[in-house]
């Protein structure tokens, strides 16, 4: 029970330990006052100042926490826990950098500190640096390896530097140790959702659910995930719902806006996304709305605020994404076309498989991807597996044959589609390692799409792209990029000429049935009509284009970067 006024004691030692006790019974508001009585008497009482400003951060005053800590080391600068702490509260603010010197002064003091390692991780991650961050929460782990939260944190960095199998491993770990963490099975549904595991994510939302009802983030998700599979409306609504929970949620707000095309009916929803985006979020939460409010500006034809809000959001994307280095894409790009040369096409691969399943549709992102795998799905005889990462994991593993590899993945595709006569991976990328999965399946066919190269830099520049590409958030990278895939898919024709077929977009959106046609004779297959009614399929969609490929054939997208042509300078160098 709460003493009576008349009852507390007045000196300075009885305050701290009755703030100590109200600290650990949660009652923060109260320990705060029995601290500030504590340094009334004794100004000086190092403890309660740096017990005051665990108080503070736990009620959320980050500015005097940061007060508070800042004290404590004017008093004495050699206390690791209060350096790490004040870090906490930098952090809290969109400090990272600040935060970072602090944990760094924290780990000099007491290197074994693992909650200073983890939330070093933490601030490194907000300023995108993957990789260190990934190492700093190890270094927390071989300190204290039940640490739940730190392994979240692992989850985290992994998922951002696109590694989700140890994503997924970090959470579950996380998960054993904490079973009711209900931030780790968000996050857990989160990498399963783009691993392809559709029933698990929601299974992992459901659970999150039942232990907390109001997880805004988890209804979050499922609102994703009933987008997928073109449940427009019910995402929609459990959007609202999330936001109802969490006002200020941007996942929520911006969700909202991919589900269709705004309309000067949603003006409400403009004016909530706009004012949550001038608050104080940090530049990852912010981006999520920038995109979301250039999306808006752009459906209503306000081009110029369009793109102001979205080099608002990718100059913010760039403040915690990984860097473009376009030298070591074209070093890179040298080496696949040494290594896959002519003689190489030419070799025996009669000891591989020789399954003719695997279709691969290739190219760059916001191409058309999306449109020729769900035309080729809506085939009576083709699944359509979405963005299969299985390639992109196996060029930077080692050790395993071409052969394993093509068991392997072939595994995966039953695991997919048991009886299918094709399966679709539509994952853009896999335009780097076509060398790669042609020695591992020589009968594999390539159906590259290819389109306005403005347009197409264009829409990548347009589009969040949550597990981040590094050449995405900027204009000149963008362009360099573009011109290293357009020389390694030249490479490719003269090399695969016979398992590869050029599709242009704007060829599919003006003459659908003449390009479809091709596709399936191309992959082995007969005609079949039902492809012309390609948006009536139902089936999972993950990608960007998952409200576009349920819509009638439009060609409103040919040509769409006159709207853009005063902003996008750099891309100019590509209309050749």
């Amino acid at each position: 029970m709460q003493p009576e006024t008349a009852a507390i004691p007045s000196d300075v030692e009885a305050q701290f330990t009755m703030g100590n006790a109200l600290r650990q019974q949660g009652r923060f508001e109260e320990a705060v006052a029995r601290y500030g009585e504590a340094l009334r008497i004794n100004p000086t009482h190092v403890l309660a100042r740096h017990n005051e400003g665990s108080a503070l951060l736990a009620l959320g005053r980050f500015g005097e926490a940061e007060s508070s800590y800042r004290r404590v080391l004017e008093l004495n600068p050699n206390i690791p826990e209060s350096h790490s702490n004040l870090g906490n509260a930098l952090l809290a603010q969109r400090r990272p950098e600040e935060a970072v010197q602090s944990y760094r002064r924290a780990l000099n003091l007491n290197p074994q500190l693992a909650v200073a390692h983890s939330n070093l991780g933490d601030a490194l991650r907000d300023l995108g640096r993957g990789e260190e961050a990934a190492a700093s929460c190890r270094n927390a782990l071989a300190i204290d390896p039940n640490h739940a939260e730190t392994h979240n944190s692992l989850g985290n960095a992994l998922l951002d530097l696109g590694r989700l199998a140890d994503a997924a491993a970090s959470y579950a770990r996380a998960l054993s140790i904490h079973p009711r963490f209900v931030k780790a099975y968000v996050n857990l549904a989160i990498v399963l959702r783009l691993m392809g595991n559709a029933a698990e994510a929601e299974s992992m939302c459901r659970q999150a659910l039942q232990m907390d009802p109001a997880a805004a983030a988890a209804l979050a998700l499922l609102a994703e995930l009933r987008a997928d599979s073109g449940q427009f409306a019910e995402a929609e609504s459990l959007f609202k719902r999330a936001a109802e929970i969490d006002p200020n949620m941007p996942e929520a707000w911006a969700g909202i806006a991919h589900l269709r095309k705004m309309t000067p009916g949603d003006a409400p929803w403009l004016e909530q996304a706009v004012r949550i985006a001038d608050g104080a979020l940090a530049p990852r939460q912010e981006a999520y709305l920038r995109y979301a409010i250039g999306k808006y500006c752009d459906d209503l034809g306000d081009y110029d605020r369009a793109f102001s809000h979205y080099l608002r959001a990718n100059n913010l994307t760039k403040l915690y994404g990984p860097g473009h280095d376009g030298r070591q894409m074209a070093l890179a790009v040298d080496h696949i076309i040494r290594s896959y040369d002519q003689a190489w096409a030419n070799k025996s691969r009669e000891h591989a498989m020789q399954s003719s399943r695997p279709v691969f549709i290739v190219g760059m992102p916001r191409s058309g991807t999306s449109l020729a795998e769900q035309i080729l799905a809506s085939h009576p005889s083709v699944f359509g597996a979405g963005e299969l990462p299985f390639w992109t994991d196996a060029a930077t593993a080692s050790g395993a044959s071409a052969a394993t590899l093509g068991k392997d993945y072939l595994r995966r595709l039953d695991e997919l589609s048991a009886d299918a006569l094709r399966v679709v991976d539509k994952m853009p990328a896999n335009f780097l390692h076509l060398g790669l999965i042609h020695d591992a399946l020589p009968h594999a066919r390539f159906i590259h799409l290819q389109r306005n190269p403005r347009d197409t830099c264009l829409s990548i520049y347009f589009q969040h792209f949550k597990t981040g590409l590094d050449y995405a958030n900027d204009l000149e990278d963008l362009t360099n990029y573009y011109f290293e895939y357009l020389r390694l898919m030249e490479h490719w024709r003269d090399v695969l000429p016979h398992v590869l077929l050029d599709v242009p977009y704007e060829g599919l959106v003006g003459t659908q049935e003449t390009w479809s046609r091709r596709m399936l004779e191309f992959i082995g297959l007969p005609w079949d009509p039902v492809c012309l009614d390609f948006h009536r399929t139902e089936r999972r969609v993950m990608t960007a284009s998952k409200w576009q490929v349920r819509q009638k054939i439009s060609s409103a997208s040919v040509g769409r970067w006159r709207h853009y042509q005063n902003f996008i300078g750099p891309l100019a160098k590509l209309a050749g």
